[in-house]
């Protein structure tokens, strides 16, 4: 294991990495002819990475690249983001990862907001990138990434302030409740310490001296596949495996093709594994335990038995670098538990006061390292929003916006957001942004945006309408549906339209979500409720 203190940067500790583990294998990609890149699989060792990045390096610094200069990077799950990304790095550059499914309005407030100096394109989303240019205030040059001739020049001259462990490595975009997203500034100690902390999880967790392969079908443009564990593989000598993105088909013949034996998964992809017909394709694998978040209860141990290996459940955030960990037996499988408080994550469940609840009592979970040090390990800041961070830090707690409740032994239990988010198959989805987008059209005359359960995908988005003309609701519900379609990434657009006379507000006239289906029933099951489910596709992209 490779150590690292507060003053490691990731340029390194990716030498040292290269030293300790030159012809382990680092990265992978099972076959694919599905895709547009390395159809007959990848992998490539420490030594072998180091080479790459060492050339990039030279390529990026002789066009003038380094501190305080940020790159946007939309390879969607190729390898070589890592690449790229750790060669950035190591000259004091910051990347910033586009998720390809944004649309143009959604690429220009990136753009604008992170304000990069240069964008990366993978040759099929060269066309996409240039669509958020063209309505986009900041247009930094576009280059594929694998043409170095075309590298031009930065239109900006680099800092000359020293690269640290305080340096920012990278801005993650992550939903936030009153709109538009907030970029997550991270920086080189926060990602160092995040792949340590997974690397040392321990217990049911425990990654071997020799290295694992670790399978995370997890997108990039995440803390899970681009931070957590990717850092961990490489202070422990392990290799991530990158397929493009899970799918039912793929999983266990990727799986075994690449001799994974750690894999990633989220609440989603536990039923639809489950809901395939046993075969030989899902026996004979060499998985030994498996890192996610959000399994039904009630199908964790059947899939525990099914498959043969353990599903261990942690809780984490992109502003934090430390994950909860349900890995030490007796686990309470079969509930929703995901660890108990360790020394560097301290934990208080609180109400709408910020005052502690007695054991047993949901509340908002806050966090903190120590009383001395509350933000070490946490993200720098909300890129541009002081506001946000301070109110997220408020008391020198950050507070989640998760409700949970804690067992008298400590052991956490996840119940639900407090925050105006949907959780839909890993994606946060912020009411407010789809709310906007819907208010814009002509037709609303006022929208409520809310999440309601959905058996696969965890959540769904349920857009609530009131029209100014409630005629042909049918038709309109099309109109509505593609409105949003085009202006927000396919995940975002409302699964369900529902058509209200009225919503109920305060006397202030804030939307009262809670009272707009009183009485606890399944607000799908009423009458006039339109399912949009099964528009909601990639277009760019079909599965095999």
């Amino acid at each position: 294991m490779i150590e690292i203190d507060d003053s490691t940067t990731i340029g390194e500790a990716f030498a040292a990495a290269q030293q300790a583990y030159g012809a382990r294998p680092f990265l992978a990609v099972p076959k694919g002819a599905h895709r547009p890149y390395h159809q007959n699989g990848y992998e490539i060792s420490f030594a072998q990475a180091g080479r790459e990045v060492s050339a990039l390096v030279a390529r990026y610094r002789s066009a003038g690249f380094g501190p305080g200069h940020r790159v946007a990077v939309l390879l969607d799950n190729r390898p070589e983001y890592f690449l790229h990304k750790l060669a950035l790095n190591s000259l004091g550059v910051s990347a910033v990862p586009i998720n390809p499914d944004y649309r143009a309005n959604e690429i220009a407030y990136l753009l604008e907001h992170s304000e990069p100096v240069l964008a990366l394109a993978a040759p099929e989303r060269r066309e996409q990138l240039e669509a958020g240019m063209n309505v986009s205030a900041h247009r930094p040059p576009i280059v594929v990434f694998d043409d170095g001739s075309a590298l031009p020049p930065a239109r900006t001259s680099a800092g000359n302030r020293p690269i640290t462990a305080e340096s920012e490595a990278s801005i993650l975009y992550t939903s936030g409740t009153t709109g538009r997203p907030k970029g997550c500034m991270l920086s080189h100690g926060y990602e160092l310490a995040s792949g340590a902390w997974y690397a040392n999880g321990g217990g049911l967790a425990t990654f071997r001296p020799e290295g694992d392969r670790i399978y995370n079908p997890l997108p990039v443009y995440h803390c899970n596949s681009a931070v957590v564990s990717f850092y961990g593989a490489m202070l422990n000598g392990s290799c991530q495996i990158q397929p493009d993105r899970f799918h039912p088909n793929r999983w266990w013949s990727e799986v075994k093709e690449t001799a994974a034996t750690v894999v990633h998964y989220l609440g989603v992809i536990v039923p639809l594994l489950l809901g395939r017909l046993a075969g030989e394709e899902e026996r004979g694998h060499a998985v030994r335990f498996a890192i996610g978040a959000g399994v039904e209860p009630q199908l964790h141990a059947t899939f525990e038995q099914r498959f043969g290996f353990p599903l261990i459940e942690v809780w984490g955030m992109t502003e934090m670098v430390r994950l909860l960990f349900d890995n030490q037996p007796p686990r309470q499988v079969g509930t929703r538990a995901f660890g108990r408080p360790v020394p560097g994550i301290e934990v208080r469940v609180v109400d709408e006061n910020d005052n502690d609840v007695p054991r047993g009592v949901p509340g908002e979970m806050v966090l903190r390292h120590s009383v001395e040090t509350p933000r070490r390990g946490f993200y720098s800041g909300y890129l541009k929003d002081e506001a946000a961070t301070a109110h997220a830090w408020r008391g020198n707690w950050f507070h989640t916006g998760d409700t949970v409740q804690q067992d008298p032994d400590g052991m956490l239990h996840f119940v639900d957001r407090k925050k105006n988010i949907i959780r839909r198959s890993g994606e946060n989805i912020a009411a407010a942004e789809v709310e906007a987008t819907l208010q814009a059209h002509a037709a609303v005359k006022q929208v409520a945006v809310l999440a309601v359960p959905d058996e696969t995908r965890e959540e769904e988005v349920l857009a609530c309408v009131v029209l100014h003309d409630d005629r042909e609701r049918e038709a309109k519900a099309d109109v509505l549906f593609r409105h949003c379609y085009a202006q927000l990434a396919y995940f975002k657009a409302p699964g369900w339209i529902y058509f209200t006379d009225t919503l109920p507000t305060t006397g202030t006239q804030k939307i009262q979500k809670h009272q707009i289906f009183p009485g606890g029933a399944d607000p799908r099951a009423l009458s006039g409720m339109f399912d949009l489910r099964a528009r909601k596709t990639r277009t760019e992209r079909k599965d095999t």
